[in-house]
């Protein structure tokens, strides 16, 4: 089993009860741990995988309470960073049918700094780079590109998630673009929700978008697409990827659940160009990382959330 890092942000999110989406009405939030690359190492470990996190909380009470939750999860924290910085809190309102909608007050996450030690365990590994703060500046933005160049050389599979926020992005969508471009560009699996692959292709048509990204470099592409699954792109064949039904009540950590699913078997495979050879096992393994997405929605919070390798299994 190889090891999957996952550098990017580790969050509360305070979860606003009972109100619908409408933030400005909550009066009752209940404290979970979140943000997408823990989230996703999360989900590695849960199943039974390697899942490191690399990435900066706050020298505080909620800092600590969230590399106690991952650690708790089976998660690799020995590379996490800690500052006088207070950590990154997410506010998050949840409608009936589990949509989202964030607020954010940025801390300790944009301070992670650039390990060069780590190229040595890099080295035939997983590198998942997945975190909706990381392109916003401060020190994790420059160290997220350290690690980009340092997994291309380190002959690493390189994933990566733009996890788009508008709330964060607001009348700054083309620095967005720019800024994820050389990503989609070195990385071999690229996870996109449909208004991220249309906002970063410019393609309305999902078909057009994955020829875009492919062109870019990208080898596999995945648009994940609620309730109506997946689009599969790679190897010069297209299809959705039914996933199951469910009563969604939170879609908080639903992709990061299809996503470290994904990576979990790829890194189970051991050889990683059979995904890039074999279609029909990749379409196998997207089945069941939709199935992990569908689950996942069923709970309220995002790690607590998570299927273990039973549930999957049932």
């Amino acid at each position: 089993m190889k090891k999957v890092f996952c550098i990017g942000e580790l969050l509360i999110d305070f979860v606003a009860e009972k109100q619908g989406n409408d933030l400005s009405k909550a009066t009752e939030f209940t404290k979970k741990a979140g943000g997408a690359p823990a989230n996703v190492a999360c989900a590695i470990a849960k199943l039974g995988g390697k899942g490191v996190f690399i990435g900066c909380v706050g020298d505080d009470p909620f800092g600590s309470f969230l590399l106690n939750v991952v650690k708790k999860e089976g998660v690799d924290i020995s590379l996490a960073q800690q500052s006088k910085t207070f950590t990154t809190l997410a506010f998050v309102s949840l409608a009936e049918d589990g949509e989202r909608d964030f607020v954010f007050s940025r801390g300790a996450d944009k301070e992670l700094t650039y390990d060069p030690s780590l190229r040595k365990d890099f080295q035939g590994n997983l590198l998942h780079l997945g975190a909706a703060t990381a392109l916003l500046g401060g020190s994790l933005e420059k160290t997220y590109g350290k690690y980009l160049f340092d997994a291309f050389t380190k002959e690493m599979f390189i994933s990566f998630d733009p996890n788009f926020r508008g709330d964060l992005w607001k009348e700054n969508e083309q620095q967005f673009i720019k800024k994820c471009m050389p990503f989609i560009e070195k990385s071999h699996l690229c996870k996109f929700s449909l208004e991220e692959a249309q906002l970063l292709s410019g393609k309305k048509d999902i078909h057009e978008a994955c020829d875009f990204f492919h062109e870019a470099g990208t080898k596999i592409i995945t648009i994940t697409l609620g309730k109506e699954g997946t689009l599969l792109s790679s190897n010069n064949t297209k299809k959705i990827v039914p996933s199951i039904k469910v009563k969604p009540v939170d879609t908080t950590g639903a992709g990061d659940a299809f996503i470290g699913c994904l990576l979990y078997q790829i890194a189970d495979l051991g050889n990683f160009n059979r995904v890039f050879e074999d279609y029909e096992l990749l379409l196998k393994m997207v089945q069941k990382a939709n199935k992990a997405g569908a689950i996942t929605t069923t709970n309220y919070g995002a790690i607590v959330a998570l299927p273990t390798k039973s549930q999957l299994e049932n």
